[in-house]
This record gives structure tokens, sequence and C-alpha cells, in this order.
């Protein structure tokens, strides 16, 4: 059976789909929903704190059918990572119900919006996912907006799994061992980051990165990288508020020290950074601007019509170079422009799948002890049919994914991670032909 993929729907289907939820797995009604998004609740249905929220949830305990709730960005700065996680969701599912489905039955996916740290939206997201009975949930993309939620998430005895959040912060979080992510830690990214920027002849190096987890932790491994390289920083990273009006007088300061290379580390109001610079007669053309994977995208490009204003821009983020899975994306979703954290998001949902097979159950608590292992120490194989027949044949299972060997800790981190560098062209998009990857390892 194919997927219904269905992005908005009214407050009323959402209450029938809760009921229908509730009814417990396996059965015919579950079968015929298969992924449900849910458009975002108003302030007065949120809970009245984190901590009530943590309370009257109850622990997870599995019902047969494999749960996937997502929590990703439909809204908000980090929307254009939107659209390639969602197919990178969706593409797995697919192929894991082709395959005879999860425990017998198909998994069931049910889509929600996280926005960004400027609203309330994950929360509401995330209690209705719970009331869904979801066995776990893949997102958020942004670093922040997951720490807003993991305790919710986790305290109610479901897996949280993340492709995109890179911030340190989660690999010493007390999680109840229910977090994970295919995304690597900044930790590589900086080193990545770093070592492209030195090889380009970058001596001293501005810094400037948005005021969340990850934009101060990136630029905390980004500057000790490039100090470790034999690289100065010109002066203390400029920390900026991702919701001002205008960024001319943080770029004057940034002049003002005559860096001759900038890193701007931030999320879509970089375009408006970048702008700053050209207005000052300093673009990508004339002073060497690098971006990371918050911003590095063809939807970045969108946010200028002068041809060549992005052009010789450069930015790092996990990639590996994948023709045909791009090709099985574009069918899931023809009007994909980037691809950027499809890969884990696939991954994600593979790892999960495989897991709870391995487990012989949904439950979140049995997933999360399953999934470390499920990259590791075991057999080779690179998608879910594959390894299900390992895991029949009574064999040890190491997932090779798309985003890489993953190789995850205890803790839940990958220690291995494949980096894209991507360079944008006269036309403002990214030039495939000058991309490369790198792979890194803690």
């Amino acid at each position: 059976m194919r997927l219904k993929w269905i992005r908005q729907f009214s407050l009323l289907a959402i209450v029938a789909l809760l009921a229908a939820a509730c009814g417990g797995g396996g059965g015919d009604e579950a079968a015929e929903t298969e992924t449900e998004t849910e458009a975002p609740a108003s302030e007065s249905e949120a809970p009245s704190s984190e901590s009530e929220s943590e309370a009257e949830a109850p622990v997870a305990e599995g019902d047969g059918t494999l749960t996937v709730g997502t929590l990703l960005p439909q809204t908000g700065s980090l929307a254009f990572l939107g659209p390639p996680e969602f197919a990178g969701v969706d593409l797995a599912a697919e192929e894991i119900n082709e395959a005879g489905g999860v425990l017998g039955q198909d998994v069931v996916v049910i889509d929600s919006d996280s926005g960004d740290t400027s609203t309330d939206i994950a929360s509401q997201s995330v209690q209705r996912l719970l009331g869904a009975d979801v066995d776990a949930i893949v997102g958020a993309a942004s670093s922040g907006v997951s720490l807003t939620v993991i305790d919710a998430i986790t305290s109610a005895g479901v897996v949280h799994f993340s492709p995109a959040n890179t911030a340190p912060d989660f690999t010493d979080y007390d999680d109840n061992g229910l977090y994970f992510r295919t995304a690597p830690s900044d930790v590589l990214q900086g080193q990545i980051l770093a070592e492209v920027m030195v090889e380009d002849g970058c001596a001293n190096v501005g810094v400037m990165a948005l005021q969340d987890p990850y934009g101060e932790g990136l630029a905390g491994f980004l500057t000790e990288s490039l100090e470790a390289s034999g690289a100065t920083i010109a002066g203390e990273p400029i920390i900026y508020d991702p919701n001002a009006s205008n960024y001319d007088a943080e770029v004057q300061d940034m002049l003002s020290r005559t860096p001759d290379c900038v890193a701007v580390i931030g999320f879509d109001e970089s375009g408006r950074i970048i702008q700053s610079f050209i207005n000052a007669g300093q673009g990508p053309s004339t002073l060497p601007l690098y971006g990371t994977d918050g911003n590095t995208g063809n939807a970045l490009g969108d946010q200028f019509t002068e041809p060549g204003a992005l052009a010789g821009f450069k930015g790092t983020l996990p990639l590996v170079d994948t023709a045909d899975f791009e090709e099985r994306l574009l069918a899931i979703d023809p009007n994909l422009q980037d691809f950027n954290y499809a890969a884990e998001s696939y991954d994600a949902v593979n790892i999960i799948a495989l897991a709870a097979e391995i487990a012989g159950s949904d439950a979140g608590e049995a997933l999360a002890q399953e999934i470390p292992g499920v990259t590791r120490e075991g057999e080779e194989c690179t998608d879910f049919a594959s390894c299900k027949e390992l895991i029949d044949a009574g064999e040890d299972i190491d997932y090779n994914g798309l985003s890489g060997p993953i190789e995850m800790d205890d803790v839940g981190d990958p220690t291995e991670a494949s980096f894209g560098v991507l360079t944008f062209g006269e036309d403002n998009r990214i030039d495939d032909s000058l991309t490369e990857f790198r792979l890194a390892e803690l």
C-alpha cells in the first residue's frame, strides 16, 4: 500500500485521528490512515507549562504498530529544511511498508510543524503527537527547538530522534536514554569548515553567529579549530539577534576589524546579513564569505535578485553524494530544490524501524535499547529490506545509511559523518560541479 501524503487539515480531522490512534494498533482503520499532518494549534490549546505537560504525559507502552511523529519545520526560520526532511521520512516509510512493514504492520507517520524558537508551535505539536500515542518523534531541525521539547518527549517514554540537531548540548543531556540523532555534532562541522577556510588562505577570520545553542556552539568549535590550524580570529565572534530588523551595525563592526574572510553561522536571516555586506561593498566576490548547514541551500539564493550576488559563497553541511537518492526523493516531492538533511531523516526512520524489529516491540524504551547497536558492530547492510532479512536470519546488523556510516555511540551521537562543501555560482544557485565531499570522525 502506498502512503497518502496530507500536509494540512482542520482541527476536526486531528480529533478524528486521535480517536482512531487511541483504539490500538494493527487494525484496518490504522492501516487506512497512514500519514497525517497537523496544523498548528491555537495558543489556548498549549499546556500551561512544560512541567505540567510532562506530569500529564503517560509513559508510552507500544501497541504493535510503529507510529512515528514528525516535528519538522513547515514554518519559521528553518522552513527551507522542512521539504527535504519530510520527503526523507516519507520515502523511508514507503519503502519500509513495501518491504512488509514493521512487526507485520505498516508504519504510520503523523506529521506536525516545529516552527522555530520564536513561537510555541513545537510544544503544541508535541502534545498532540503524544496524545496520538506515537512511539518516536523525528525532529526538530533546530537544536534550540529540540531543547524546548526534549523533556516532554523523553519523560513520556517516547524516542526523540533528530535528523538535524548539531548543538553539542545533547551529548550529555539527561534524556533517559531516549534521545538520538543522525546529524553529527558541530564539533565535526567546526573542524571541516576551519579546514576549508584555512586551505582557501583565510588567515584572519571574522565570525558572526546567531544567538542560540547552535550558533554559539558552532562559533566556539570553529574558532577553536581555526586557531589550532594557525589562523587568528578578528576579535570575539559577533553574536547577533536572529530577529533583528537589519544587521548593518553588526556588519560595520565586523568590517572595522578588517578580516580577510568571514563565517556567517545562521538561518534564513543570513541572507539579510550577506546583503548588508554587499551594500557595504564587501560581498562574496570581494570578501570571502562562508556559511554552514543552517543557511547553505538554494533557498538562500531566492533572497537575491542581482546576478552573481552570491557567487563564490561557500558553505559546509552534512551531505553525501547520492544522485539516485535525490531521484527517489523527487518522486515523493517533485518541488524539492534542496536536499539538506533528507538522508539523515531517511536514516532516522530506518534505524527506528530496525530497532523495533530487533526488540520485537514498538514501545519507545524498547526501541531505545536497540538503536545504537543497529548502526555498529554487525553485518553491514544499507536499507531496511536487506537489514530485516539479516535480522530474521538471526544476524547482528550494522546499518550504514545514506547519510554515512553513522556508527552511533552509547549516548546517541554519530561518530563519523560525511560533509559537503558547496559553492554558489553566478546564478545564485549551488554549482553542483564544484561540490566536494569530506569525511570527519570524532
